[in-house]
């Protein structure tokens, strides 16, 4: 998946939130594999995080600790969602850039 010589923004961070790459020329290597799991889990769960943020909003019994969990919730499924952005986004720009 990631062009020869291109790193791969990983989608889980490090040490101190710091983010991951991968450096491989090995597309279906285990590590890209175990990455791309990991970012369709990601956007699954923010799929999902959507419709119970719709429901919680739609309880008028919903109280503050209630939204407040489910806000915490949508910030972190969408931290996730931006990192898988980020990482296609440039992966697609260096294709773009080798197949010129």
């Amino acid at each position: 998946m990631t062009p020869q010589n291109e790193l791969r923004l990983l989608p889980w961070s490090g040490p101190d939130g710091k983010p991951c790459y991968l450096s491989t020329d090995e597309s279906g290597g285990y590590m890209s594999r175990l990455a791309d799991n990991i970012e369709a889990v990601q956007l699954g769960t923010a799929t999902d995080l959507l419709d119970r943020t719709s429901e919680v909003l739609d309880n008028q019994n919903a109280g503050p600790d209630e939204l407040r969990l489910m806000l915490t919730e949508v910030i972190r499924a969408l931290r996730d969602v931006v990192r898988v952005a980020t990482s296609r986004g440039h992966l697609l720009a260096a294709v773009s850039e080798h197949s010129k």
